[in-house]
Parts: C-alpha cells; structure tokens; sequence
C-alpha cells in the first residue's frame, strides 16, 4: 500500500511539474527550456513576500503566480519570438534565458537550506495502514482538479478551442483567423502559472534551491518525451509510469536513483518508440 500510495502521490507530482512544459510546447512546438527557471523564480517570488514584505500567503501565491506569467510572456514576446521556428535556436535561447535566471538567483545569494515554504496544512493520517500527511493529500486533490480543469477549458472554452486547433494544425487556425503569435504568448503564459502552482504545491515538501530548477526541466522533458510531445493526456500517463518507476526504485534500490530513472526513461523511449506513446512525430522506420 505504502507504493501504491506513494506512487500516485508522487505520479501527480510529476505531471504537475510536466504539464506547463507540455501545453507550451504542444501549441506552439516551442521547447521552454526556460521551465525550470520559472518554477524556482515562482518560489522565490512568494517566499520574499511572504517572509520579506510579510504578505498573506494566499495573497502571496496569487501575486507570484501573476508574475510568473508575466514574465513567462515576456520572455516569448521580446526573445523566443525572433527564434520561432528554428528548432535549435529556440532550445538554445530559452535554456540561456533560463540559465541566466537560476545563475542570477544563486549569485544574489539564494542558496543553502534556509528558503522554506510552509505546507498548506499541518498533521497528518494514517490511510491503510500508510501515514499521509494532509499537504501531500491537498498536491493530489489539486493536481486533479488541475487536469480536470485544462480538459474543460481545452474542450469548453473560446480561447481553449483556439489552442487546440493551433495545436492541431497550425496553417488551418491561421486560415480561420487564429494568431499564431497570440495563441503562443497565450500559451507561454498559462504554461508559466501552470509552473507557478507546481512549485507552490511542491516547494512546501522541500526547500527552494537553484537546483530543483534543473531537476524539475530534467523531469518535465522525460514526462513528456515517454508521453510523446504535445499529447498533454501522454504527459498524464508517462507521470504515472515514471512516478511509479521511480518509488520502485526508492524501495528496491536507492533514493538517490530517482534522476537516473527519469533519464534511462528518456534514453529506452528515443531508442524504441521516438513519438512517445501518444506522440504524433514519425516513427524511426518512417524517417529512414
């Protein structure tokens, strides 16, 4: 019980960490190599004002949230827009831009252990046999709710069927009057809260470091490669298998393996299945 448990727990996880990543790069097929650094600048921006200007915490997760937008969209409107298209080139920019983010924060002097985020509740319970503490239950009912929420705005909503049919096909949306170029600001934005809300769930159970940017781009990437790119329900699935992977791992090897599952997961579906399991690329025998 204590794996199947854990296993959903930590499934949930990784697809909130991979959703944002997924939504980018599925509507625009823009890589945001840039993921990770806005999921650590979203923890930092909430701990400062939480802690250095002594906001309200709710209010301190709105207003980081909004910021990491923000920044999110202004970092495709001035950069990744003049490299749109040039596949290289997008990769390139977006990790520079995200290195310079994690880099600048470890030379302000973010660093070390002492950046903590309180959980969202305090306790917790035993559930068959397996004790639980609330917050990791809440990053589960959350990280439903979240998925629940993007198929309904993806399938109900105006601006939703818009990204859906950018991400169909592209040439067709602009044939019917869907900018490109807003529908991947749009994009950026929501994939950058979606970073927000993993990191404001996650960083509660850990501290802030420089370094969960890299791991949590590392981790992203795998969801989303085993899934298949731009398949946000691949993404849902490849969490799963990974997240289960990886608490098998803990139990029967090590916890310090949990990085190496993520990039064997990446290395053996390249290798096998190039698309992904719900991926729409062409296949290995098709290219040759």
């Amino acid at each position: 019980m204590d794996i199947l448990i854990y296993g959903i727990i930590n499934s949930i996880s990784l697809a909130l960490m991979a959703l944002g990543f997924a939504l980018v790069y599925g509507i625009s097929r823009l890589p945001n190599f840039a993921h990770g650094a806005l999921y650590v600048v979203s923890g930092f921006i909430t701990w400062t004002l939480l802690k250095g200007l002594g906001l309200n915490y709710f209010l301190s997760i709105l207003i980081a949230m909004a910021v990491t937008g923000l920044i999110g969209g202004l970092l495709y409107q001035f950069v990744l827009i003049r490299v749109r298209g040039m596949a290289i080139s997008e990769i390139i920019a977006s990790y520079a831009m995200g290195l310079a983010v994690l880099e600048g924060l470890r030379w302000g002097g973010f660093k070390g252990m002492t950046y903590t985020l309180p959980v969202f509740a305090e306790g917790s319970i035993i559930l068959w046999g397996v004790p639980v503490d609330y917050h990791r239950i809440m990053v589960v009912g959350i990280g439903g709710a979240v998925v629940l929420f993007l198929w309904v705005f993806t399938h109900q909503t105006r601006v939703g069927l818009a990204l859906r049919g950018m991400a169909q096909d592209e040439r067709a949306s602009l044939m019917l009057g869907i900018d490109s170029d807003v529908m991947a600001v749009v994009a950026m934005v929501f994939g950058s809260v979606l970073a927000a809300l993993a990191a404001i769930l996650l960083l509660p159970l850990g501290n802030i470091v420089v370094e969960a940017g890299y791991n949590v781009l590392i981790l992203a990437i795998a969801v989303c490669i085993v899934g298949g790119l731009g398949s946000w329900v691949g993404s849902v699935l490849a969490a799963f298998i990974i997240g289960f992977a990886q608490i098998l791992t803990v139990v029967y090897v090590g916890s310090h393996f949990q990085m190496v599952v993520a990039i064997l997961a990446i290395i053996i579906t390249l290798v096998l299945r190039p698309s992904g399991l719900f991926g729409k690329q062409k296949e290995l025998e098709e290219r040759v």
